[in-house]
């Protein structure tokens, strides 16, 4: 059902289905691949304090939590995925009331989705620390930690899923700026906590969960003052079956393929540990440098979704293309730009983490074939992002485990098993990405006519 909307579209939205693709995708994807980076500067911040001012048990007590938070929290973000698509969707169809019910189901599952992890870890912290084979000096530091921060995760959920809201009509800009505030407090009340208060890694934590707080005020308020069709009436929240079922549907998937991402790098990691400690210290710098590669290049996949799901709701299907080529040629020339910059810069950034040279050369042979490549890890996930855009979320959950996920558990039991170097371990990041973008993108085509010949029946 159409609902006619008065207002006037807001300076921070996009018209996604309307004009040239090109500028709108990079304004679109620039504030987004920002954020992602200060979101990784602002979480190596809680490193740097807790090893510099509070101890290298503090480090080590925070640094041991990250990938077990990360394989929890990915199965329930992955929902906000569901909400990106839909409300992109509606957007884009003009379809307000739908809009409007995804906006205010969304916003309560956020809330019951947090609520649900404060329990989770709060309640499996120890136990988990512990199967994970966390050293006894450390882990009470570690579930503390663990404790306090997923204290805040409704805040977390909120500020993620709001972010999702605004990402889906246009809106990258302002997400960011929230970002910026909450960081630069998330800093200055790390040192506060820990320099002050002498509080230690739950002091890191606390400045972690105030932070996350502050975010999603400011997303709430945001969506509660706008005018637009995606504005938040908190009096009328309320959970709207058809639409929490749809979102579902697109979400779990991918909160899926989120966790079983994570069980796969755990295999690669433990085979990394074989080669000791140094070796372990490069691939960790090399791969912290990665990071920021990867997080500028899922800015375009982002932009694919959102771009694809609004084109999709207003049948333009003849746009999608267009979408998917553009974002392909923008990935692959800055994943190209940043991971040959990083590479070849690669000597002073790895020294930043380490002045030991065989440290520094672990992680050089690590980013020579893992971020010269990285783009072809960028247009894989261009191609996931427009399947989830045209709603289909199962298809590249599957396609990238088997494709991803257990490819490089099969080459880590069997090619690099015969050849046990650090070399072939590591060329199973572009082997796999390689298979999984191309499977990807033949099934995306499928998927494209398959929808447009539903919508035209």
């Amino acid at each position: 059902m159409k609902l006619p909307f008065k207002g006037k579209k807001g300076s921070y939205e996009i018209d996604m289905t309307n004009g040239p693709l090109l500028g709108k995708i990079v304004r679109f994807a620039i504030p987004l691949a920002l954020a992602g980076m200060l979101q990784l500067l602002f979480n190596a911040a809680d490193i740097v304090v807790a090893g510099r001012f509070a101890g290298s048990q503090a480090l080590a007590a925070v640094g041991s939590t990250g990938a077990l938070n990360m394989l929890i929290v990915n199965l329930f973000m992955g929902l906000s995925v569901g909400v990106n698509v839909l409300v992109a969707r509606f957007y884009g169809a003009s379809s307000y009331k739908d809009l409007s019910e995804t906006v205010h189901t969304a916003i309560l599952t956020a809330l019951a989705c947090g609520v649900a992890l404060v329990f989770i870890g709060i309640g499996l912290s120890r136990p988990l620390l512990t199967l994970m084979g966390t050293p006894a000096d450390v882990i009470d530091q570690s579930v503390l930690y663990m404790r306090i921060v997923f204290a805040g995760m409704p805040a977390l959920m909120l500020y993620n899923f709001g972010a999702a809201i605004l990402r889906a009509v246009g809106d990258t800009q302002r997400p960011l700026y929230f970002l910026l505030m909450s960081g630069v407090i998330n800093v200055l009340l790390n040192l506060f906590c820990v320099i002050v208060l002498h509080m230690g890694v739950a002091g890191v934590a606390t400045a972690t969960v105030v932070s996350q707080c502050i975010s999603a005020v400011l997303v709430l308020m945001c969506l509660v003052r706008s005018n637009a069709p995606y504005r938040l009436d908190l009096k009328a929240l309320r959970v709207y079956k058809n639409k929490l079922l749809q979102m579902t549907k697109i979400g779990v998937p991918a909160g899926i393929q989120g966790a079983m991402f994570s069980l796969s790098n755990v295999v690669i990691q433990s085979n990394i540990n074989s080669f000791g400690s140094i070796a372990m210290a490069g691939s960790t710098a090399a791969g912290n440098i990665e990071g920021f590669v990867f997080t500028a290049e899922d800015a375009f996949a982002q932009a694919a979704l959102s771009f694809t799901g609004q084109n999709y709701g207003a049948k333009k299907f003849d746009r999608i293309n267009k979408v998917l080529i553009n974002c392909l040629l923008l990935v692959t020339a800055l994943g190209a730009v940043l991971g040959s910059a990083a590479y070849f810069c690669g000597r002073p950034l790895l020294g930043i983490y380490s002045t030991d040279p065989e440290v520094i050369d672990f992680g050089l042979q690590r980013m020579m074939l893992v971020c010269l490549p990285h783009f072809i890890c960028g247009c894989m996930g261009v191609c996931t992002g427009c399947m989830r855009g045209l709603g289909s979320s199962f298809a590249p959950m599957i396609i990238t485990i088997f494709g991803t996920c257990a490819l490089r558990v099969v080459w880590v039991y069997t090619i690099f098993t015969l050849n046990p170097t650090w070399q072939m371990l590591f060329l199973s990041y572009p082997i796999s990405w390689l298979v999984t973008g191309l499977v990807q993108f033949i099934a995306f085509q499928h998927l494209k006519k398959k929808a447009a010949a539903k919508v035209s029946v």
